[in-house]
């Protein structure tokens, strides 16, 4: 991927080494536990912890380290490269609609974070709390990616930052709300099919932003889209579930299969219209 020349976004806070007292939503250290199990299962976790608002801090304090390596770094530039692509695409998207896209900020931090959906450890991964607008990432995750799931290569951790816009622009379309809306009135097997529909059109949004980032800007080298195609196909529901269980439970999906992430990814480079990623109406995921 080219990205060394890109334009570095201002919107990214650096709490790498930052002091965190642990604060829980309302369901206390529960809501953590569940948080963790979710995202072993490939569940977002946001969808646990946007459940209550900070109620309780306890007294253990955590504390990261202090210095970073160079690669450390070389990420966090990347990452801001990265998130700066996304803003210029979407901006210009957004006035196409008629609308105003309003910038998120990318939190960076070191082993636990807290948000304005609660505290969270590096474990959950990367996540996007819509309650302040912002997307999470322990730069570790990227080596989890590479080690754990197979899927190396900088284009591959520019999907998972694309992805994680992908939700912002879902709340700001109002789509996130309705999701939320509908979740309390329907069966856990329906919401669960309600969330695989909003992670895959997430899916689809970052397939958006790879089409038009590099029709205005050639970012894309030989071999990005297969590493994308890869990171989507490692994380889809069906292979984290074999892994962890042995055994495959559709019903319990969140996120989709491998091939309906690799689909709708592909979808969004191929059309390059947000239109078209229209996962709530499609007859087939």
């Amino acid at each position: 991927m080219r990205w060394k020349s890109g334009r570095r976004s201002r919107n990214v806070e650096d709490r790498r080494g930052m002091r965190v007292s642990r604060k829980t939503a309302g369901g206390g250290l529960g809501v953590l536990v569940i948080a963790l199990i979710a995202m072993y299962f490939g569940v977002d976790p946001s969808v646990v912890l946007d459940q209550g608002q900070l109620t309780q801090t306890s007294d253990t304090p955590y504390t990261s380290q202090q210095t970073f390596t160079p690669e450390e770094n070389r990420l966090a530039d990347f990452v801001s490269v990265v998130l700066g692509d996304t803003e210029d695409t979407w901006n210009e998207l957004f006035r196409q609609m008629g609308r105003t896209y309003r910038e998120p900020t990318l939190v960076l931090f070191s082993g636990a974070v807290n948000s304005a959906c609660g505290f969270a450890q590096a474990a959950v991964g990367p996540f996007y709390c819509p309650s302040d607008q912002k997307v999470y990432i322990d730069l570790s995750f990227y080596r989890d990616l590479k080690q754990r799931h197979q899927a190396p290569g900088d284009f591959a951790q520019a999907y998972v930052i694309a992805h994680e816009i992908g939700h912002h622009i879902q709340t700001l379309l109002g789509v996130s709300q309705k999701v939320h809306n509908m979740r309390g009135r329907i069966s856990k097997v329906e919401a669960n099919r309600l969330s695989v529909m909003q992670e895959l059109q997430a899916d689809c949004l970052a397939g958006v932003w790879a089409s038009h980032a590099h029709k205005t800007r050639q970012i894309l080298e030989q071999g990005d889209i297969e590493e994308a195609l890869n990171a989507a196909s490692s994380i889809g529901d069906d292979r984290l579930q074999r892994q962890a269980r042995g055994y495959v439970s559709p019903d319990s999906f969140t996120h989709g299969s491998s091939a309906q992430r690799v689909r709708w990814f592909k979808r969004g480079i191929e059309i390059g219209d947000p239109g078209s990623c229209d996962t709530f109406s499609a007859k087939s995921l």
